[in-house]
């Protein structure tokens, strides 16, 4: 027989899937195409990407492997999925990747320090044991012994290795970290106007050393006297004295003991205390007592004197470092030429392996980060891109890569980078499945799977699928009408404000001095590519001028003036973000949002509460008398299933509510117009499964709760259970749970700050949140968004547009005023985008 002619798979066939709320969810992915799959917030478009796709074809990979192997790798649960054939082995790219550990820099993590340190450790001047420079010589990478030409001393080379800031090329002082944690005397005591004896050393207090001011006494410090009136040998032996045993009295209860005792001064408590944290809450405790700073010794850069001694032209490995990616690129052709000419393959080799690497991250727009810049400070979408980079970078075939919302970060300016990268996927013979929202990346897409028609409850089915042409045309699409223009851009009647605020600032890292206004009562956008300066701007620059004006402190040191003018005085900046919301399953919308302490003093009040003698407290799934006793108020529970990973599943005892059986016959009527067919009356378990917009009715009688859930509802949020997790929320729904206790208040007095709120949100979902901010500028409120999104800026009152590039090439205010004026203007990439869009799609 021939294998040519036997049958290839196309498409991986799901069947079937129910993960979260897909609804037996049939459906075909064409393989080796660009796939996207969109819809509004909670419709179940990641559920299927991530939930279904990615879950199976991570899971079975995994499980074709040894139980040995598999027993030491973190594995997906198999997902609520009938069928799903044809999968390929599958990776995600994650909406929030992790966050990198202190050892990351951006240069480790996308292994362009790796590149630079073999350049350094082959192709620069090295240094002999008596301090002699020694020029590049190709004997380094033969490994040819050779001596230093001024003293004959034989010349040892360092490897790569011992460049490193994780192993031998360590600071010895920082361990490589770049930071140092010292003592804050102003922390060991907070108190001043305490003694000794009532606690005044807060270490000795929390660490257990209550002993410590009677050793103390015998030094003879005065334990009795308030520290602010100590004198300065006082002070100095609490702070610092030595290890000294002394002969002490001790009261306990059993009576008095005379024991030898040796003094830990202040410090040292702290210090030990230190050494001995091995777990997170253990170095939380002591770390309030700690002041981080930068290494004395190596000046942040992490790495020890050795590794600092190679020279590439008049550069040491930490100033190469410190270089923004697109001053390496620029930097590394020039070091070929003036190297010996025997050298100049090897250097060749070299130069072009950095550059094809540093290339595929300038065109995601990167080119402004440091490679020494801190992992750890890298933004959601900055991490994203280095991911998305790396999986292009590794040349695979035959891979399933899912993208949770790439464009997240991204300028309209840089979308092309990223279509350029999933092209060389593709081109690879991948398979890329895409969940996003961005129009510019959808029309892009091969084969479009629209997911809803609403969200939670009310989507969960394909509602169109198929090319660009055929969404376009299908009536049940709701996004056709974005994708050929036909939705106008801008919903917004405008704010005319009055007053203004005003800010002067002094350059900080690569962004310029600047002169910045912001109209009071108003909405505006900050825009600009990465790296341009849109944060140290506005978080770094108006948010706390903003907070030190308002708590009568000295603004921040590179902050030269703030006026305000019209309006009434400023007294509130919120900043609101789209990092979740809780940080387990304990938080819930409910809790979080207040509606449940109303529910609870509600349901106490019943005759049934009182017949049980239950008070409120009992009625919370976190502490009360109520909760399920098997999974303890969590719903969930967690089964060992030996080389398997755990599967969490709901509490088989309490089917997931988190209360137990008693706690449903606690009841209280519904409003009489409520009431539908037998349900008359109603329990708190029962609510926490309902939707907002399904219980909202239920509980009209409670004006607390029913405000509260009205707020939600009128936020678009309607379609999220009472009980649902909130650490499992998207971006966007953390974003407006966050922004529900805000509505309908005056907010003349208000500074609010977004940080790009548009993130995760469909284009219908985006008119949402501007009806949102909408309604807190009709209040009076100032808003600033930092943003990329089009719809976001074309319904901005006000534009402040950064620039023109990022890093060294931006740092300015190149333009502001109307979306229309700058889009008119076109002084930037936010202006010619901006422009196009309002004219809409050609």
């Amino acid at each position: 027989m021939s294998f040519r002619d036997l049958p290839r798979p196309t498409a991986v066939e799901v069947r079937g899937a129910r993960v979260h709320n897909l609804r037996d969810l049939d459906v075909d992915i064409p393989l080796e195409r660009l796939v996207a799959i969109a819809g509004v917030s909670g419709s179940g478009k990641s559920s299927l990407a991530m939930g279904v796709l990615y879950a199976e074809g991570s899971r079975r990979y995994v499980e074709a492997l040894s139980t040995y192997t598999r027993r030491r790798m973190s594995q997906a649960p198999r997902a609520d999925v009938d069928a799903v054939i044809h999968v390929p082995a599958a990776l995600a790219l994650r909406q929030r990747p992790s966050v990198p550990g202190v050892r990351s820099t951006f240069g480790t993590s996308t292994e362009l320090l790796n590149v630079l340190r073999l350049m350094f450790s082959r192709l620069a001047s090295h240094v002999c044991p008596n301090g002699h420079r020694v020029p590049p010589t190709i004997d380094v990478a033969a490994e040819v012994p050779f001596s230093c030409p001024a003293c004959g001393e034989a010349v040892h080379p360092p490897g790569a290795e011992e460049l490193a800031f994780n192993s031998a090329g360590a600071c010895p002082r920082c361990e490589g970290t770049g930071v140092v944690r010292t003592v804050d005397d102003a922390a060991l005591v907070p108190d001043p106007s305490l003694t000794l004896d009532d606690g005044a050393v807060a270490p000795w207090q929390m660490f257990g050393f209550r002993v410590q001011p009677d050793i103390a006494r015998e030094f003879g410090v005065r334990t009795d006297v308030p520290w602010s009136e100590l004198e300065d040998w006082e002070r100095e032996i609490v702070l610092a004295g030595p290890e000294e045993k002394k002969h002490i009295a001790v009261t306990s209860s059993k009576g008095v003991h005379e024991l030898d005792f040796t003094f830990r001064n202040a410090r040292l408590t702290v210090t030990e205390e230190l050494r001995r944290a091995d777990t997170e809450t253990r170095l939380a405790r002591v770390s309030r007592f700690l002041a981080v700073g930068t290494c004395p010794d190596c000046a942040g850069t992490r790495l020890s004197p050795a590794a600092r001694a190679p020279w590439i032209g008049d550069l040491d490995l930490a100033a190469a470092s410190a270089q923004t990616l697109e001053e390496l690129a620029a930097w590394a052709p020039g070091i070929i030429d003036p190297l010996p000419g025997d050298m100049h393959p090897m250097a060749r080799a070299l130069v072009d392996q950095l550059l094809a690497m540093a290339q595929r991250l300038l065109q995601l727009g990167l080119g402004y980060l440091r490679l020494d810049r801190a992992g750890a400070s890298l933004s959601t979408g900055e991490l994203q891109r280095v991911q998305l980079a790396r999986a292009v970078r590794n040349r695979t075939t035959g891979v399933l890569y899912v993208l949770d919302e790439p464009s997240i970060g991204l300028h309209p300016d840089n979308i092309d980078g990223l279509l350029a990268l999933i092209g060389d996927l593709l081109t690879d013979g991948n398979s890329v499945v895409l969940v996003d929202h961005d129009v510019q990346v959808l029309r892009e897409a091969e084969h479009l799977i629209e997911i809803g028609p609403g969200s939670g409850r009310g989507g969960g089915q394909v509602i169109a699928q198929g090319d660009i042409p055929a969404i376009i045309a299908d009536p049940a699409s709701q996004l056709a009408g974005f994708l050929d223009g036909r939705e106008a851009v801008v919903v917004r009647a405008g704010a005319s404000g009055g007053g203004e605020i005003r800010l002067g600032t002094s350059p900080l890292h690569t962004v310029h001095a600047l002169e910045a206004v912001v109209p009071r009562g108003r909405l505006t956008a900050v825009t600009g590519v990465s790296g341009s300066g849109k944060t140290t701007l506005v978080l770094d620059s108006l948010v706390p001028a903003l907070e030190a004006r308002i708590a009568g402190t000295e603004l921040p040191a590179h902050v030269r003036s703030l006026e305000t003018t019209g309006g009434a005085p400023l007294r509130r900046v919120h900043r609101i973000d789209a990092t979740p919301i809780g940080v387990n399953i304990r938080s819930t919308v409910a809790t979080y949002s207040g509606v449940h302490d109303e529910l609870r003093r509600a349901f106490a009040r019943t005759p049934d509460a009182a017949d049980a003698q239950l008070r409120a407290g009992d009625l919370s799934f976190n502490t009360g008398s109520l909760r399920c006793p098997r999974c303890e108020g969590t719903g969930q529970i967690s089964l060992d299933v030996q080389f398997l990973p755990d599967i969490d599943i709901d509490c088989p005892d309490c089917g997931g509510s988190r209360y137990a059986e008693r706690a449903r016959r606690i009841r209280r009527p519904v409003p009489t117009d409520a009431a539908a067919g037998p349900r008359t009356h109603v329990s708190l378990p029962e609510l926490m499964e309902l939707t907002l917009e399904e219980a909202a009715p239920l509980v009209a009688d409670v004006p607390g709760a029913h405000r509260r859930l009205q707020a939600l509802l009128d936020l678009g949020l309607g379609y999220l259970t009472l009980g649902e997790d909130t650490p499992a929320l998207s971006g966007g729904e953390a974003q407006r749970l966050k922004l529900a206790g805000q509505l309908g208040r005056r907010q003349a007095d208000a500074v609010y700050v977004f940080d790009e709120p548009s993130v995760g949100l469909h284009p219908r979902d985006v008119r949402t949140l501007l009806g949102v901010l909408d309604r807190l500028v009709a209040g009076g409120a100032t808003v600033l968004v930092i943003e990329h999104d089009l719809d976001m800026i074309a319904n901005a009152d006000h534009v402040i547009d950064m620039g023109p590039g990022g890093g060294s090439s931006g740092g300015r205010i190149i333009d502001a005023g109307s979306p229309a004026e700058v889009a008119g203007r076109a002084l930037g990439p936010t202006g010619r985008h901006l422009a196009r869009h309002l004219a809409g799609p050609s």
